[in-house]
């Protein structure tokens, strides 16, 4: 059984992986009608991806006993004014993530609950590749610059790397 603090963070983080999956899904859209068809390839992917990781939690619960509640979210943000802001969302957004998996390990640590704390490390080794790669992202876009040829071919690059990636 899971104390009543760790559950009630762990059902707090399964709506904070539903919203980053709706985050996501709302970024590959922007993406999507703005012509980044590479990005949006990536962002669609990234937003399965973080469903992924919510139903794991939401499995997780179930399994130790607590079921899993499934909350109502609020619409992500839909507008961006490029790419690079697209990415430093997604970094921001990450970053909040890591925090909130830390706290949740944090807490299992001081109520000696290893079970969870060992379910919580795949987590945080995925939130350490996920900042990795949204600055790597966003350090690209600030070396392409205003350069739209530079940024066309970057954007098929995405697309290329999320097929290679899920194959």
């Amino acid at each position: 059984m899971l104390s009543k603090n760790i559950e009630k963070l762990l059902q707090d983080q399964v709506k904070k992986e539903a919203s980053s999956s709706q985050t996501y899904l709302s970024m590959a859209c922007w993406a999507d009608v703005k012509g980044y068809n590479g990005a949006a390839d990536f962002l669609y992917a990234h937003s399965d991806e973080e469903r992924m990781h919510m139903l794991k939690l939401v499995k997780f619960l179930n399994e130790r006993g607590s079921q899993a509640t499934i909350s109502e979210l609020k619409a992500p943000k839909k507008d961006f004014g490029s790419l690079k802001e697209v990415f430093e969302s997604i970094l921001e957004h990450e970053v909040k993530v890591t925090e909130s998996i830390n706290n949740i390990i944090t807490a299992c640590l001081k109520e000696n609950d290893h079970l969870t704390n060992n379910f919580m490390q795949w987590y945080i080794s995925e939130q350490m590749e996920e900042e990795q790669l949204a600055r790597s992202i966003i350090d690209k876009l600030e070396m392409i610059g205003s350069d739209t040829s530079s940024l066309y071919l970057f954007d098929r690059e995405l697309g290329t790397s999320m097929q290679q990636h899920h194959q």
